[in-house]
């Protein structure tokens, strides 16, 4: 096999308040290859919001080591982190987090304009993003103007903008009504098929079910990693992983 887009070797994490240390994470291992839809799920304190936050490098790890796309961005600076952030990663947010002054263009284009691309070329892939999501008609209506699922499909739009290595999307459905749910969780899943790395952090097992792999977590640790069954595919990538996980 090819070698992971993540390499995550005994992370762990522990927070320090006041004379108590909490073990947000103990010890995770894991690795997610390119093209993959996991979907990373356990109850409220099983650790998962921790392991996205150091996925996603938002958090650094308190031990450990992890790579991600060949750097090994465990011991990063901040400044270094937010640099591999912008160009490695796509976040969806359960709440949109959208600039709600700004047109559905200009809140695609905004992961373009800090990584220094021209204004002409950050609204031609801004504009061509929103088509590709189904807003082609929607670029200059802000958030106020949009529906709900309309808003989710612009932060899905600007995740996709930068070309990045992966999708991580935190309770993408969780400020969703069902109907709109199921749309953008065919939204996830047409972007999956078109090659895209895809990380879903969610509680809801409805939810968790459109994902290929499966990572539950409790108490800081991993309790049970396996392919999901119930999706019939033919991937050799999937087969493989069976076999490993």
């Amino acid at each position: 096999m090819d070698k992971p887009l993540i390499s995550i070797k005994d992370i762990g994490r522990k927070y320090v308040i006041g004379s108590e240390v909490i073990h947000a994470i103990k010890s995770v291992s894991l690795e997610i290859f390119k093209g993959e839809f996991v979907a990373l799920m356990g109850p409220s304190g099983s650790g998962k919001s921790t392991l996205m936050n150091i996925l996603g490098c938002l958090d650094t790890p308190s031990k450990g080591d992890y790579t991600l796309n060949g750097i090994q961005v465990s011991e990063m600076s901040d400044s270094e982190l937010a640099e591999v952030r912008n160009k490695e990663i796509g976040f969806v947010f359960q709440t949109f987090n959208l600039l709600p002054r700004s047109s559905s263009l200009d809140n695609v284009a905004l992961p373009l304009v800090y990584a220094g691309i021209s204004r002409i070329e950050r609204e031609r892939r801004a504009r061509i993003t929103l088509e590709n999501v189904g807003l082609g008609n929607r670029v200059d209506h802000k958030p106020n103007e949009l529906s709900g699922g309309q808003r989710q499909r612009v932060a899905v739009a600007r995740a996709l903008v930068n070309n990045p290595s992966i999708i991580l999307a935190d309770e993408p459905t969780g400020n969703l009504d069902t109907k709109t749910s199921i749309e953008i969780m065919a939204l996830l899943e047409e972007i999956h098929l078109k090659g895209n790395t895809i990380i879903l952090v969610t509680h809801e097992e409805d939810i968790a079910a459109h994902a290929h792999r499966i990572v539950r977590m409790r108490d800081g640790l991993i309790e049970k990693d396996y392919i999901n069954e119930n999706i019939k595919t033919v991937s050799p990538r999937l087969e493989a992983l069976k076999e490993k996980i």
